[in-house]
């Protein structure tokens, strides 16, 4: 009997140690891709057409065809959060493809040329190697944008075009670029002492090439694209358009769900924050109706900063107000500190009310919390407080700078997947009421806004995207349920046009978020610790909101037995 109990621990051990190897497989495949996609692109942009990424989709499916064949009931919470995570990202990379995304390189904020900004921001010339690899990056930037042109071409003949007004977005930071004489390219410069020789070289590329590629574009843009785009807003008036932004969806919320309830559960959150929104004008005693309260809010002077110094002022007062209360609900705090900086000027009229920019020890770079200064009569200071608790602390500088420190297999690392990244912004968002932020009924009206704003989204993407509805019918109910300034809803209502699904991810992450929170008080009584069950949230880095719920319920059972 005992020979034959130790025969079964003995089969049973081998099964499970064979199904951890098989997971341990995977991911170092993934890994491997990972590290051959960095050292291909280190000096050189992606390019689309290559064998190479013919490859990588071939390894993707290969990859997800052996995870779907693993036993799941065998591994531990890291192992099938692995798993999890690794399912989603795939098909996600697969989804993309078949879709051929790469068709649509355009944002309202600039898609790939906004991305080369940034990458090149975040670059640093400090030893031969980064000088000679900057110098292998502009002479392929021709490339690049020769092969953007040629993707958005092909893109005309398929039927999947951007918006008209995407692309005109895109044109107009096209040729602010070419007035500014290409200073992005040329910023890593300011920066760092380099030779003489490489300053030369450099010169020559931007010079010449580069900006024959821009003008390229710029006249592709103006004169072959943009008249053969529509007004129509929507990726569902594209060829498979429904289905694709059908995937985006579970994409972006991380759960099975469909278009249709997303929608359904917007419109039902809007009306109850509305409510709440209604009874704070009732205890201002506001003599006038909801639309004229917001009209109120968005015409006040007391409400707008004089100068951007001033707004970017109170951010940096609000963000330590904000770092005064962290102790009180975490006890895991990260190392790396961060900074309040003013939005860039040359992509301030089209870009968001504030943005979180992940910083580094080894880049040697602090976080940044953005804020946008650009036409101060539309940033009020009674949204403030909101932004500030969802860009900087407890949001997302402190849940990503925490996700960098953690012991995590490379691939978790710095993923960051928006159902639970801006799902954790948005409940710090929520969090500061109880913390005391809000110290006026105008700053709790404009966490509501906020809220109401998110809760918006969830009504609106799905409205353009899957249900036919036109941008101005997406602004009015915007505009008509929110207290954000007409520049603030115009701007948003185009990033959601360009980023189809994304927008959804907020509310439905907090939502989540918000009710394992109610779960673990309900059931644990005064066994529940809100500063342990934080940690717990952030302890696993970005993860997908079913691997959250699990990993909260099994937390629940674990306390109830002690």
């Amino acid at each position: 009997m005992k020979y034959l109990i130790s025969l079964v621990l003995l089969v049973t051990w081998s099964s499970i140690f064979c199904q951890s190897q098989r997971l341990t497989e995977v991911v170092d495949s993934y890994h491997k891709l990972i590290d051959s996609q960095k050292e291909k692109y280190k000096s050189a942009w992606p390019d689309f057409t290559s064998p190479f990424k013919k490859q990588e989709l071939l390894t993707y499916k290969k990859l997800l065809r052996e995870l779907s064949e693993v036993d799941k009931t065998t591994f531990n919470t890291q192992e099938l959060i692995n798993i999890e995570l690794l399912e989603l990202i795939l098909q996600d990379n697969i989804d993309n493809r078949v879709y051929r995304a790469e068709l649509f390189p355009l944002s309202a904020e600039g898609g790939f040329i906004i991305s080369m900004i940034y990458s090149i921001q975040g670059k640093s010339l400090n030893d031969e190697e980064s000088i000679n690899q900057y110098e292998l990056l502009l002479a392929d930037t021709p490339r690049y944008i020769n092969q953007q042109i040629a993707l958005m071409r092909t893109g005309l003949t398929e039927d999947k075009v951007m918006p008209k007004l995407v692309a005109k977005n895109c044109l107009a930071l096209v040729r602010k670029i070419q007035e500014d004489g290409f200073a992005f390219l040329k910023l890593p410069l300011s920066k760092t002492d380099i030779p003489d020789a490489s300053k030369v070289k450099f010169a020559s590329h931007i010079d010449g090439p580069i900006k024959e590629s821009f003008n390229r574009l710029e006249l592709f843009l103006n004169e072959e694209y943009i008249p053969q785009t529509n007004a129509a807003v929507g990726i569902g008036r594209c060829k498979d358009g429904k289905r694709f932004y059908e995937q985006r969806v579970r994409y972006y919320t991380t759960l099975d769900m469909t278009p249709k309830e997303v929608f359904e559960l917007g419109k039902q959150e809007v009306a109850r924050i509305k409510g709440e929104m209604e009874q704070i004008i009732s205890d201002l005693e506001f003599e006038g109706n909801f639309s004229e309260f917001l009209q109120f809010l968005r015409t006040d002077e007391r409400f707008y900063a004089e100068t951007p110094q001033d707004l970017l002022n109170h951010a940096a007062w609000l963000s330590m107000k904000a770092q005064e209360i962290l102790p009180r609900y975490f006890t895991i705090l990260p190392s790396l500190p961060f900074t309040v900086k003013p939005v860039p000027d040359d992509i301030a009229p089209t870009y968001t009310t504030g943005r979180y920019s992940g910083g580094s020890f080894t880049g040697m770079r602090a976080g940044a919390y953005l804020v946008n200064t650009y036409n101060l009569p539309a940033r009020p200071k009674y949204v403030l407080p909101s932004l500030t608790l969802h860009e900087a602390v407890p949001g997302h500088h402190l849940q990503i700078s925490l996700a960098k420190e953690l012991d995590l297999p490379e691939f978790r690392k710095n993923q960051y997947l928006s159902a639970f990244g801006e799902g954790w912004g948005l409940y710090a968002e929520f969090l500061g009421k109880e913390a005391g932020m809000y110290t006026t009924p105008y700053e709790d009206f404009g966490r509501l806004t906020y809220e109401m704003w998110r809760a918006c989204r969830l009504v609106v993407d799905p409205g353009m995207h899957y249900f036919g509805w036109t941008r101005e019918e997406a602004i009015q109910y915007m505009a008509d349920n929110t207290s954000l300034s007409m520049h603030e809803v115009n701007t948003e209502i185009d990033r959601y046009i360009g980023w189809p699904g994304q927008a959804v991810s907020y509310k439905i992450g907090e939502l989540k978020i918000r009710a394992l929170r109610e779960k673990a008080e309900t059931e644990l009584g005064n066994k529940f610790d809100l500063r342990a069950f934080h940690d717990l949230v952030l302890s696993n880095g970005s993860i997908p909101l079913s691997s959250l719920e699990r990993i909260v319920i099994d937390y629940i059972e674990t306390q109830k037995k002690k």
